[in-house]
């Protein structure tokens, strides 16, 4: 016999369960105890027995304390993961700290994220890193995060990555600035590849861009500025992968935005497994159209592009092409967002309304299946940055999000400390009910629909 009490232990009853690692989907119960998934399958029951006895699926567990959450009608899927997020900690917390992005997250269905490194000061150090991480580890998700490529992220000099990766460095970017010289790129890739850790680029060569955050075409037009070419993202995509010939490190392409690029993306992937590529949801939902509607809550870099291009991420999400979809959650305060639009800064916030996002635009329209959608949101992002995560196992960890797929609900009130997203107000499908990490719950739906019960000794 097997002691349990004293073990917090959770069961998530009747939930329609969508696994992209094993591809399993549906009808069925999960338990958790201590952080990791004990068991997945029909009728498992939690009850209170005399003798403490374990039997196992479908048997009876002794425990103090338990919960019992009926997902009856929604979907239960891995936790999220999403890896490419701005948390703004150190230098910037007034516009997003590492606790109000975790919670941000949590609201979203993520239970894990990879933070950028172009904070203040920048991510090229052990102890910067250690801060982030240790002030990360007490949110109740997992955060982890990048190291810098570059020493300043001034593109001239390589971190120590060796002592980054030792203290625990995901994976490894300048994000928001390109690298430009091509000796150093290769330096990194080397790098990487020894230390068995992804790079992660940002595609978008400073000669061919006038104002940034505005495409070149329409929106820069009606603004009457120059804005930014699409030959800035198609020339640094093509010299990166033509980089990696022959490298072993494993890089992605960045927030995707061209068509040309998907294509450069689709061609290198015959002969090389090292490339990936993420696409965000406001590259795969809006526009330039977005950028004259809503002003400077739809300016980002790379630039919201023309409809041929939207299309065209989309077409590489639903072949494989572009392998994940990240948020690029970039929060600004209201006071910067409302400076005039070649001054204002890029990007918008994503954590609260991507998994909706993908549900409307992808899934409700049939270019990708439920299945498909939770893989380049959980499993395969988490398996770029070789993360224990995205997946639902026995003995795996007990990250889950629970989510209906119809049920709508108002983007506002963001958890994020920022509001700049043109989706605020929007009624969007997609309602998270749960989400729940280490086996613990960290977000649940405040309105009280959501049926829980507790089991006590």
């Amino acid at each position: 016999m097997r002691e349990r009490y004293g073990f917090k232990m959770m069961l998530i009853k009747g939930g329609y369960v969508v696994d992209p690692a094993s591809g399993f989907e549906g009808i069925a119960d999960i338990l958790a105890e201590n952080g990791k998934i004990v068991e997945i399958g029909p009728d498992i029951r939690l009850d209170a027995g005399a003798e403490g006895e374990d039997k196992g699926a479908g048997g009876c567990y002794f425990a103090k304390e338990g919960e019992i959450i009926h997902a009856e009608g929604k979907i239960v899927a891995p936790g999220l993961v999403d890896v490419h997020v701005h948390f703004r900690e150190p230098g910037f917390t007034h516009k997003e700290d590492i606790f109000s992005g975790a919670r941000a997250a949590a609201k979203g269905g993520f239970t894990t994220v990879v933070l950028m490194a172009n904070t203040k000061p920048p991510v090229d150090r052990v102890e910067t890193l250690r801060y982030v991480l240790e002030k990360g580890a007490k949110t109740g998700i997992h955060v982890e995060s990048c190291g810098n490529i570059t020493v300043g992220m001034k593109g001239e000099e390589l971190t120590d990555m060796d002592k980054l990766a030792e203290a625990g460095a995901a994976g490894f970017t300048d994000d928001g600035i390109p690298l430009l010289d091509e000796a150093l790129v290769k330096r990194a890739y080397e790098t990487a590849a020894r230390l068995g850790k992804p790079l992660s680029f940002h595609e978008e060569n400073p000669a061919f861009i006038q104002n940034n955050g505005i495409n070149a075409g329409k929106a820069a037009e009606y603004y009457g500025i120059g804005g930014s070419g699409r030959q800035a993202e198609i020339w640094m995509v093509e010299r990166d992968l033509a980089l990696a010939k022959g490298m072993e490190a494993e890089i992605s392409i960045q927030h995707i935005s061209t068509k040309e690029a998907v294509e450069l993306v689709r061609k290198a992937k015959e002969s090389n497994p090292h490339i990936h590529a993420e696409a965000t949801p406001h590259h795969f939902t809006l526009t330039e159209d977005a950028a004259i509607r809503y002003g400077t809550l739809a300016k980002m870099n790379p630039p919201l592009r023309e409809e041929e291009d939207r299309m065209a991420i989309i077409e590489g999400l639903k072949d494989g092409t572009i392998d994940m979809i990240a948020t690029d959650h970039a929060p600004h305060s209201k006071e910067e967002k409302e400076k005039p639009i070649t001054e204002a800064p890029s990007g918008i916030i994503g954590l609260e309304t991507a998994l909706s996002l993908g549900i409307r635009e992808l899934v409700d329209k049939g270019y990708l299946n439920m299945m498909e959608l939770i893989s380049r949101m959980s499993w395969q992002p988490a398996k770029f940055y070789r993360l224990d995560a995205g997946y639902l196992a026995k003995g795996g960890p007990a990250d889950l999000v629970i989510f209906d797929s119809k049920e709508k609900w108002k983007a506002e009130k963001f958890f994020s400390k920022s509001c700049n997203s043109p989706f605020a107000g929007v009624e969007l499908p997609g309602t998270v009910h749960y989400t729940i990490c280490g086996g613990k719950v960290v977000y649940r739906k405040s309105d009280g629909e959501s049926k829980t019960s507790r089991l006590r000794e």
